[in-house]
């Protein structure tokens, strides 16, 4: 991404790098606009800021001003602060061994596990699909060319997920059965039941 790329609260997808190889997007489908929520916008202005107000460049620049190698970052940056001993605290590898007490790498279960760029993509598909959004509207979002793709690979369901179906279920059975015992077998309603009839004849 690079700056003239963020403009009316939209990222817009010109090219699609790979290292450090540039190419049109794949698809014309993959060129749209993406829209930004609020606060991404707002935190990238604030990163505007920091690096001297650009107007033109890498958004996310190396030390050079060339455009930052995101294997570099995870490699360097993320996965240390994710692979952490949870006796001493330090990153795998030579941090730990110089702890000051020996003892065994164990990470630590209470950080979260990398699971790779695409993931970043994944569970905004899947979000969006549990706050009750279209799957087409996903599909739109992540700029697939066909909804299948984003339904089978992108959204995932989680056990709480179930959970809350059938817990929709379980309650819609509920409020049935309430109604139905208000009613006769006519449907015709119970006096003093405080049920409202279905229809006027």
């Amino acid at each position: 991404m690079e700056w003239p790329d963020l403009r009316d609260a939209h990222l817009w997808i010109t090219r699609s790098v790979w290292g450090n190889v540039v190419n049109p997007p794949k698809t014309r489908k993959s060129q749209a606009a993406v829209p930004i929520i609020r606060q991404l916008a707002e935190r990238l202005e604030m990163h505007r800021l920091r690096c001297g107000n650009p107007q033109v460049g890498p958004i996310f620049a190396n030390s050079l001003g060339s455009r930052l190698n995101l294997n570099n970052l995870l490699s360097r940056s993320m996965l240390p602060a994710l692979n952490r001993c949870q006796v001493c605290g330090l990153s795998e590898g030579k941090a730990h061994l110089k702890a000051k007490e020996p003892h065994d790498y164990k990470r630590d279960e209470r950080i979260p596990q990398w699971h790779g760029w695409h993931a970043c993509r994944r569970g905004l598909a899947s979000n969006l699909n549990r706050l009750g959004v279209d799957d087409s509207v996903i599909q739109r979002i992540l700029r697939h060319s066909q909804i299948s793709v984003t339904q089978s690979c992108y959204i995932k369901t989680t056990d709480s997920d179930v959970r809350g179906a059938m817990q929709k279920i379980e309650e819609n059975i509920d409020a049935e059965t309430a109604a139905r015992s208000l009613r006769d077998s006519n449907r015709t309603v119970i006096s003093d039941s405080g049920a409202m009839p279905q229809s006027i004849n």
